[in-house]
């Protein structure tokens, strides 16, 4: 019985911790951490646009441009304390259940646990980059998807796992837009303490920057895809080259700008995540 009562008692106090308000503040400067690389990343993707093919538009380029700036260090430990902020309570999601009536569903939970796994590799990446680790966190996108495209194709039945992957991703990004261009984000909000002025900024931003980067990982899944089937890993890209191939389209730069831009909406998006969401 005092067995029983002592785990009863560490659940409880695991989830009093789940729902404390630093992991609440922990959440909410998790939003600001991703909104402030969307937003670098939008920024880029124009400069590209417009002429300047020497910037890297993904997570490496971002945290470069950041680590040049005054007291450009610090920033990047923010940033990555940030993410931990969000690792760590995509995690409490998981194990607790998320904000909302269908929070407690199975699906749900695992859908936080794998955003958990994903924030904790960024998160890492970027505390690496601000140690001195320059190799960590801006490393090329576009290298990296090549690298373990051509490893997974050298596994047994590589063609069969890189394509179904890259499938998933493509679902994936289509996922995203969709769900943003529905404002399925809505149920999470804390619409009842915002403006009309605010639901209507936060909506061209979310639909904005929810359908530029779901159409963005769509795209990176679609030339996974490729590379599954012609057997060639090089035609794998990352984010960076992904948004580089929207400039070679019949539409020209104008279409890597129209992007670029929805990611930077995405950006300020996030912000307003940091503010308005339930956590």
């Amino acid at each position: 019985m005092n067995a029983r009562m002592m785990t009863l008692r560490g659940h409880a106090g695991a989830r009093r911790a789940a729902n404390s308000s630093a992991l609440d503040a922990a959440a909410r400067w998790g939003f600001v951490a991703r909104g402030a690389i969307y937003l670098l990343v939008g920024v880029l993707a124009l400069q590209i646009a417009f002429g300047d093919s020497g910037k890297q538009a993904d997570r490496g380029g971002a945290l470069a441009e950041l680590s040049d700036k005054p007291m450009g260090s610090v920033l990047l430990w923010i940033l990555g304390a940030g993410l931990v902020g969000m690792a760590l309570w995509r995690l409490s999601e998981a194990l607790f259940g998320a904000a909302g009536p269908d929070g407690h569903k199975a699906g749900k939970r695992l859908l936080s646990a794998g955003r958990c796994v994903f924030y904790g590799f960024v998160a890492y990446s970027v505390l690496a980059f601000a140690a001195g680790d320059r190799g960590s966190g801006s490393g090329s996108s576009d290298q990296q998807s090549q690298d373990v495209t051509t490893r997974a194709l050298d596994l047994p039945a590589g063609q069969w796992i890189v394509g179904i992957v890259g499938a998933g991703i493509a679902v994936g990004g289509i996922w995203v837009g969709a769900r943003a261009v529905m404002r399925k984000y809505h149920k999470h909000l804390k619409l009842g303490q915002m403006s009309c002025r605010t639901r209507q900024f936060v909506d061209v931003t979310g639909v904005g920057g929810g359908a530029a980067r779901g159409i963005v990982f769509a795209a990176i899944g679609v030339f996974i895809v490729r590379a599954a089937v012609e057997y060639e890993p090089d035609k794998a890209k990352g984010f960076d080259d992904t948004l580089r191939t929207f400039a070679e389209t019949p539409a020209g730069p104008w279409l890597l700008a129209l992007v670029a831009v929805g990611l930077a909406l995405f950006g300020v998006f996030s912000f307003a995540m940091a503010r308005w969401r339930r956590v």
